[in-house]
Formats: structure tokens, C-alpha cells, sequence
């Protein structure tokens, strides 16, 4: 995500017993749905929730920066973490590691505040094995030619990148099942808003 989020837990000057847990929103969408944007109008919406910023191990790309993109750190310390039990959920894609912080998700939800996690399939099963009350919201594409002209008119990819970008995305979206909510980005202020409806009821 392009925008960083402060990531200080909020405290209540009165009492160090937050009124109620913090709650954990699990969004996962295919490749070019529109989860990014999606995600950056949420927090803009609710300003004391949370970004849970991922940790790998691939080099920064020219204009990521370290702890707004990623956390950026060497291969060793990882899978130190592995054996450690330091990620909540975490995967290795194209020789790269990919984690979530247990510390971070235990310390906010501990302390009343609410989180977002922007993740996949693969990590939202792991996310719900460690936090079972996780909000899990799944964002589709109207149709899969739809998708394809949104990846195509990005202008990032290559061809055989969409496509591979498409299968990866047939897969995924056959889970959707597996999740509480199912929105589909047409039109994105709709989605946006269907979006905020469900965590403001979640919350209330």
C-alpha cells in the first residue's frame, strides 16, 4: 500500500481495560479486483484502525520503502522466526518470504483496537486457525473479462503474467465460500461502501 498508517496502539487515559477486543478484518480478492484501493478508503474511513504491514524477505522495488510497503528483512531472521512462532501466518512465493506478525496482531487486538489484514486464500486459512473470530471479506471481480481488462489496461504485466494472473484468480475466487462476506467490485464507490456497512455493523 502506498500510504503508511501508524501502527501505535491506542490507549484510554482512564483505564487499561479496553472497552472490548479488537476486531480482525480479513480481506483477500484476486490479482487487479481493487482490494489496494478498496483497503486505502477504509482507513481512511475509520482512522483508528490498522494496517498490518507484511514482512518479507525480497529486496524493495524502486520506490517501496520500509515499513510503509513492507517490512524488509534478511532471509535468516524469517525462518529464525519460523521456528519461533513470530509469524501468524506466513508462505514463501517465488523463493520469497511473505509473514504477518503474531506480536503486532496480539498486542492491537489486546489493546481494543481494530486491524485489517490484506492477504490471501493460503493466509487467511492460517490467520483463522490462530484467530478463529477473524472478519473474513472476500472482493471479486463482476467476471473474469472484466478482470482481465483491468489487468491489461494497467500496463505492468506481460501477457503471459495476465494470464497466469487469471488462473491464480479462477482458483481463488472458487473459495469464496470459505468467507463471512462476498463483495463484488463493479461499480468501486458501491464496493466501498458495502465494505464500511459491514465493518460498521461488525463494530456496532
Amino acid at each position: 500500500m502506498s500510504k503508511q498508517y501508524s501502527q501505535k496502539v491506542r490507549t484510554n487515559p482512564t483505564s487499561s481495560v479496553p472497552d472490548r477486543p479488537g476486531l480482525l478484518f480479513i480481506l483477500s480478492a484476486p490479482s487487479g479486483a481493487g482490494k489496494s484501493t478498496i483497503c486505502r478508503a477504509v482507513l481512511d474511513h475509520f482512522p483508528d484502525m490498522l494496517y498490518s504491514i507484511s514482512y518479507t524477505t525480497r529486496p524493495p522495488r524502486k520506490g517501496e520503502q520500509d515499513g510503509v510497503h513492507y517490512y524488509f528483512i534478511a532471509e535468516d531472521d524469517f525462518t529464525n522466526g519460523i521456528e519461533r512462532g513470530r509469524w501468524a501466518e506466513w508462505a514463501k512465493v517465488h523463493d520469497n518470504y511473505y509473514g504477518t506478525s503474531a506480536d503486532l496482531l496480539d498486542r492491537v487486538l489486546n489493546g481494543g483496537q481494530d486491524i485489517i489484514l490484506d492477504i490471501d486464500v493460503q493466509g487467511m486459512r492460517q490467520i483463522l486457525n490462530r484467530y478463529p473470530a477473524g472478519i473474513t471479506i472476500f472482493i471479486m471481480p463482476p467476471s473474469l473479462q472484466t478482470l482481465r481488462s483491468r489487468l491489461e489496461a494497467r500496463g505492468t504485466d506481460s501477457p503471459e503474467v495476465i494470464a497466469l494472473r487469471l488462473k491464480n484468480a479462477q482458483a481463488e475466487m472458487a473459495q469464496k465460500e470459505l468467507y463471512r462476506h462476498v463483495i463484488i467490485n463493479d461499480q468501486l464507490a458501491d464496493a466501498i461502501a458495502e465494505l464500511i456497512g459491514i465493518i460498521e455493523k461488525c463494530c456496532s
